[in-house]
């Protein structure tokens, strides 16, 4: 029987806590979104002194922040020339330097708060679909071992069977400072300790408007109204209304998993033998991992740009990993499902100030280890604190002309393009580098 629709995250964690559904009528700090971002701004915020209330439209944590692949490192997904072309110069070197510090904070922060969630330090490679793919990251590296302290190892073909056993790939880079955990156990954890601090979070509490007054916001609930003296905006990819300002910049962008049954050590052995964190070059971008006990696959994708069913997802996901692994053809399905990843069009998170309220998300990807840090930093800026400087707010988010706000109907065409044209030139290209 397959789990349509439920994580296989799900199975592994605590009793979620009987948390109220009605706000108190007053608020120091109210901040919107029980995830990653909101939990450890709260954190940080009750820690300093602030009286701390979290709202979540829904059950905090059943988002993103349980929803993902589980997978933590340095931010490395933009280049230095990349950034420099939309943020300048001093901004990109900025945001370079300030990555390794975002996962070593979320690594430090696991350990000193005795996180049992899980933490393996397995490192994560990108592979190449490529020759050419392989030549881009050859690039990558030399930049960044040049222009950074980033631990990495360039892998050609003929290594590659040492890090997973495919002939699909043409090489790849090794990032040393990554690994796995469960997201939803790394969840529970910064949930138990915001609740020990005497953070109030209240569940099920959708935020349907919101007004300046002299005093601070007037938060609209659909239990009630708030006055509060700060707001935080932290809902990163299940941002909706009345932060219209928000979803033009920042947009929803659907990712699917799929977890196969279990598997004997001998197979995991065979198809992943150093149990990387890993990820492809391909605009299919798929990603996927040994789970942390060991049994099992967990392969996520681009199934599809738009939401489909998770029975549709997890056959499309399922071909595409027999397509990697051949051997693994009679494998079953488990559970399938799906979460919303908050995108940013320069695809770099931001921290920032909008309408008096504070907010960080745009994550696009990267949300384990910069979400819990960005929450801090965010939480010392809501309270004038110096420790909230950071690059992230540097950089102002922008919006595109096709995206007016609200649900981002664009990413049907973008669906149609690359399934029907990039998909297909890609696997070509991939066919012909392999005859040769």
């Amino acid at each position: 029987m397959v789990e349509f629709g439920t994580p296989y995250w799900w199975e592994d964690g605590a009793d979620l806590p009987d948390l109220p559904n009605i706000p108190p009528k007053t608020s120091e700090l109210t901040i919107i979104g029980a995830g990653y971002t909101g939990l450890n701004a709260a954190i940080t915020a009750r820690r300093a002194g602030a009286n701390v209330l979290v709202l979540d439209a829904g059950v905090p944590g059943q988002g993103a922040s349980s929803r993902n692949g589980g997978m933590i490192g340095v931010h490395t997904r933009i280049l230095q020339q990349e950034l420099t072309r939309s943020f300048g110069a001093d901004a990109a070197r900025a945001l370079l330097s300030e990555a390794p510090a975002a996962f070593a904070f979320t690594k430090g922060l696991i350990e000193q708060e005795k996180i049992d969630c899980d933490l393996q330090l397995t490192g994560r490679i990108v592979l190449s679909w490529t020759k050419t793919g392989q030549n881009k990251l050859e690039t990558v590296a030399d930049q960044m071992l040049r222009e950074t302290d980033t631990a990495l190892q360039v892998v050609d073909r003929t290594e590659l069977c040492d890090h997973i056993n495919t002939d699909r790939y043409f090489g790849g880079i090794v990032y040393q400072d990554h690994g796995g955990l469960q997201p939803r156990k790394f969840h529970d954890g910064l949930l138990d300790i915001a609740l020990r601090e005497g953070v109030k979070i209240v569940q099920n509490c959708a935020v349907t408007g919101f007004k300046n007054d002299l005093k601070g916001f007037e938060i609209t609930t659909a239990n009630g109204v708030i006055h509060t003296t700060k707001m935080i905006v932290a809902t990163n990819g299940y941002t909706r209304k009345p932060f219209r300002w928000l979803t033009r910049r920042f947009f929803p962008l659907p990712s699917f998993i799929i977890a196969t049954e279990q598997l004997s050590k001998d197979v995991i052995a065979n198809i992943a033998p150093k149990k990387h964190m890993m990820v492809e070059t391909r605009a299919k971008h798929c990603y996927f991992r040994i789970s942390p006990d060991g049994t099992r696959i967990i392969f996520g994708g681009r199934a599809s740009m738009v939401p489909v069913s998770p029975e549709f997802a997890a056959k499309r996901l399922r071909a595409t990993m027999v397509d990697i692994w051949p051997q693994l053809k009679d494998v079953k399905i488990t559970h399938s499902w799906r979460g919303y990843t908050g995108f940013a069009f320069e695809q770099m998170p931001y921290v920032g100030r909008r309408d008096g309220y504070h907010f960080a998300m745009g994550y696009s990807g990267s949300g384990v280890a910069l979400a819990p840090y960005l929450g801090m930093k965010l939480a010392y800026q809501a309270l004038g604190d110096d420790r909230g400087k950071t690059a992230y707010s540097l950089t102002t988010p922008q919006t595109r002309w096709f995206h007016p706000g609200g649900w981002p109907y664009f990413l049907a065409a973008g669906e149609l393009w690359y399934r029907q044209v990039v998909d297909r030139l890609e696997n070509r290209q991939s066919a012909r580098d392999r005859e040769k």
